[in-house]
């Protein structure tokens, strides 16, 4: 079997979709680039992949939970593979949206979203991966 990898002008290999989904599924920790009062912001964040979908958990009155109803933001999360060390990037673009059904959120309370604070009051939000790019480096290759 003959495997070819793609290089971008960096030297980095460029990853397909199903492998970027691949490794956001082993992930659970990752940043949320978006806008708040028309200034960009980046925070950290704990997630889960369902499906293609990214599922955040935040209180119902933070900052991140008015920032995502019905926005596009972008999404990062880096990680490093086992066996040679290779560290990746996943980088996805989407539209943010609360889920508000009452079955679905139910049906994500099931997935064990980690929290990082306990909220009485959360909020759930889902990012589409409609844009999904990926990079991998060996760790002894970077310049």
């Amino acid at each position: 079997m003959i495997f070819s990898v793609w290089l971008d002008g960096a030297g980095l290999e460029v990853l397909d979709r199903e492998e970027c989904l691949r490794l956001l599924a082993r992930a659970d920790t990752g940043r949320i680039a978006l806008t708040v009062r028309a200034l960009p912001a980046i925070l950290p964040v704990r997630f889960v992949l369902d499906g293609e979908r990214i599922v955040i958990r935040t209180g119902a009155e933070s900052t991140l939970a008015g920032a995502t109803r019905s926005a596009v933001v972008a999404f990062e999360a880096e990680g490093r593979d086992d066996g040679p060390a290779q560290e990746w990037s996943v980088v996805a673009t989407g539209l943010a949206c609360h889920v508000t059904d009452e079955r679905e959120q139910a049906r994500l309370d099931a997935l064990a979203l980690p929290r990082w604070a306990s909220e009485e009051r959360s909020c759930l939000v889902s990012i589409t991966t409609d844009r999904l790019g990926g990079r991998r480096v060996l760790v002894g290759e970077r310049t």
